[in-house]
């Protein structure tokens, strides 16, 4: 991560009382507006003593459950409702979120993929930077909000990286417990560039989590989204009442045998559905070729033991593409 500081402004002051809102102007100087900014739109709720959590979503702009929840959210809060505070950003890659793109479409970039990021980088790399070197340092907790988005869908489920210290890992397991989604995914090494990796550079909590996807939302799912939020700042006790009980089943995913690919361009014939227990070697799908109708199709298969929590969702893939995830019981 650079050094430098930040170049993007706000005129929130995230120290001071109350309810404010407004936009982080990231500057942004194109062919139509020489001296412009992207307007990311950001509030903070505080009032007295208390932990302090940011709330994201639209981190991949397609991803919709989260953004309608953290909304619906910032209309609802009031100072009197919090003890710390809640820092919300539902449109956390705002030209990705704007587009209903996973990717920004000013720089292509998966802003999920960037962190640490770079002050004098892309937008997306400015953004990453921001939330790591300046909001990160602020807060005890970041909850970040997904789903499949355009190309998959998940059983909903919160997500976290699996913690080799028993302490730290009892306090991630009682907040995806909070959470209360019928599913919790713990990962285990792989990825560093995403938002919870940062969160464990920062030594802060870091929680997510997959809700749904295909680029819809439910009614089902929109309700595990909302009520997880709202239990999560109870069980931190940055709003009151009781966490309302759901049970949650702990899950973990390793990143090479609970992953299955398409392994040619055609299209995808699944074989297994959401919530399928699978055995290593079972006939996962077939990539058809309709071009070359009378080639034969070509089988995938799962490549370890597992629930099914992921699957594909457009039919047409190409090599490469992500046709299935799976997740295994957590031995605790």
């Amino acid at each position: 991560m650079s050094n430098r500081p930040s170049r993007i402004s706000t005129d929130l002051d995230f120290a001071r009382e109350g309810k404010q809102e407004g936009f982080l102007r990231l500057p942004h100087s194109v062919h139509r507006s020489a001296y412009g900014y992207l307007p990311i739109p950001i509030v903070s709720i505080r009032s007295g003593k208390g932990l302090r959590v940011l709330l994201t979503a639209g981190n991949h702009g397609d991803e919709y459950e989260g953004q309608i929840a953290l909304t619906k959210l910032v209309r609802a809060l009031s100072p009197s409702d919090v003890s710390g505070q809640v820092i919300i950003m539902p449109m956390l890659n705002f030209p990705a979120a704007q587009a209903g793109m996973r990717t920004s479409p000013i720089d292509e970039g998966n802003l999920n993929r960037t962190f640490p990021g770079d002050a004098d980088g892309r937008p997306t790399a400015m953004i990453a930077h921001y939330v790591e070197s300046v909001l990160m340092p602020q807060v005890d907790v970041s909850l970040d909000l997904h789903s499949g988005g355009s190309s998959l869908l998940y059983i909903p489920g919160t997500l976290a990286r699996h913690q080799a210290d028993e302490k730290r890992l009892e306090t991630v397991l009682a907040a995806v417990r909070a959470f209360g989604a019928p599913y919790s995914y713990l990962m285990s090494g792989g990825e560093d560039r995403g938002i919870l990796s940062a969160a464990d550079r920062a030594g802060i909590l870091g929680l997510s989590a997959e809700l749904g996807g295909a680029g819809m939302v439910t009614r089902e799912t929109l309700a595990v989204t909302e009520r997880g939020i709202v239990n999560v700042l109870r069980h931190l006790g940055v709003l009151s009442g009781k966490v309302e009980p759901h049970t949650t089943r702990i899950m973990r995913v390793e990143r090479a045998p609970h992953y299955v690919y398409s392994p040619d361009p055609g299209l995808f014939e699944p074989l297994a559905e959401l919530g399928d227990a699978v055995r290593k070697g079972q006939l996962a799908g077939r990539v058809h070729f309709p071009e070359t109708p009378w080639r034969e199709p070509a089988p995938v298969h799962f490549l370890g033991d597992g629930l099914v929590v992921c699957k594909r969702v457009p039919a047409r893939v190409e090599r490469g593409d992500c046709l299935y995830h799976l997740a295994s019981d957590l031995a605790h």
